[in-house]
């Protein structure tokens, strides 16, 4: 047994299969201690699960870092002295497309191999020197979920260099609050309707949950009879507010982000017509938070300069990862840095409109961060997944 485990754990894969899962799961990696990144998973069905980490080793110091699912960030580079021993708990939400008996979401045949569209709960242990002792998984029926619904810019993104906002953001909160990121590349409100994608998430919904809605990217796009920003958009955002009231959740909205597109004076350019507006008149239609990423962004972009803010996008020459035989230049989708400093800004927009889950926030979250004062991207320190892919994501 212990060979055969060995020898998944090297091949970068390790599947539990479990009769139930009407108990707790353990899964033991004492032997994977020292070991390269690899993947670890079990077979359970959709819903919300508490996960322990236990971290340490009793030879070497650590320093690890676990993901779930599509790359969703929980545990950021945990420094662990030799001999010392910590646990680390958070929520993690596992889906799967079907919705009901009869109903199933139309996932695109691109997500068909995403971590998050599976049977399995999936976990992503790397770092500098990860010492991941055990996971200790347990369903939870109660915490409360936060659905995030949205296009390529806040999308749980599988491979490197791409990353959202919305992969990043659990890292922040406690093992009291859980996210289910539904957003998916090159969506508009309405197609994500369409493709019952929130049908998926009012499935999954109950009182007390909150449901949280950035678009305009791609809505802005559409060219057909009763499209536009007051008319086709408004009513698909009014209809998320709807459904989600109706079952005892907040609906919360945030304004798309800014693309790094500048004018000659160094100032970032309007590329998102009137949708921004429209967003914030159904918001205060509504009486619904609303977060303003869209000016943040800007302060953001702005601040790191023309040159500076490539940073915080997927702008790569010709040779930094495997097998990239040629540039990449991308102006709206962001990597693993951007990502983080757009969640840092989401984060600070939520305290800033008084939504009550922020008390949820871990003690060492950076309170009071602004755009105008971004992290320096040389103290910013990602183990890249082992997974790459040069193919750029739905919508622009």
């Amino acid at each position: 047994m212990k060979r055969t485990f060995f020898s998944l754990l090297l091949a970068g894969f390790q599947l539990l299969a479990l009769d139930s899962f009407a108990q707790p799961a353990t899964l033991d990696l004492r032997d994977s201690v020292g070991l390269p990144a690899y993947y670890v998973s079990l077979p359970v069905p959709d819903g919300n699960y508490r996960v322990t980490v236990t971290l340490g080793s009793r030879k070497r110091t650590g320093i690890t870092t676990v993901r779930a699912e599509s790359r969703r960030l929980f545990i950021e580079n945990e420094p662990t002295k030799k001999g010392e021993t910590k646990k680390i708990s958070f929520l993690v939400n596992k889906r799967s497309p079907r919705i009901n008996d009869k109903e199933n979401v139309r996932i695109k045949k691109r997500e068909q191999t995403k971590l998050n569209w599976d049977d399995l709960l999936t976990f992503e242990v790397t770092g500098p020197r990860q010492v991941v002792q055990r996971i200790d998984v347990e369903p939870d029926t109660v915490c409360p979920t936060v659905f995030l619904c949205g296009n390529s810019t806040v999308v749980d993104q599988d491979d490197e260099p791409w990353a959202s906002w919305g992969q990043m953001i659990p890292r922040w909160f406690t093992d009291s609050l859980c996210f289910c990121n539904l957003a998916e590349s090159g969506e508009t409100a309405s197609t994500f309707i369409g493709a019952g994608r929130l049908a998926k998430a009012l499935s999954m919904m109950k009182p007390g949950d909150y449901l949280i809605m950035e678009f305009g990217h791609n809505d802005q796009k559409q060219h057909f009879p009763g499209a536009g920003a007051y008319y086709n958009f408004a009513t698909a955002l009014k209809t998320f507010v709807d459904e989600a009231c109706k079952r005892g959740a907040t609906p919360i909205f945030i304004t798309p982000t800014q693309r790094r597109m500048f004018d000659a004076e160094g100032h970032i350019r309007e590329t998102h017509g009137d949708y921004p507006e429209a967003m914030a008149w159904v918001a205060e239609r509504e009486n619904c938070p609303l977060i303003d990423l869209h000016q943040m962004t800007r302060v953001l972009f702005e601040t790191m300069g023309v040159e500076g803010s490539k940073q915080a996008f997927v702008h790569y020459p010709a040779g930094c990862f495997p097998g990239q035989d040629t540039p990449l230049a991308d102006n709206t989708h962001f990597n693993p840095y951007g990502a983080y400093q757009i969640a840092k800004c989401v984060v600070e927009g939520l305290i800033g409109a008084n939504v009550d889950f922020v008390r949820y926030l871990r003690p060492e979250y950076p309170r009071g961060y602004s755009p105008n004062h971004p992290d320096d991207p040389k103290t910013f320190n990602w183990t890249d997944s082992r997974h790459v892919d040069f193919v750029k994501p739905d919508g622009n």
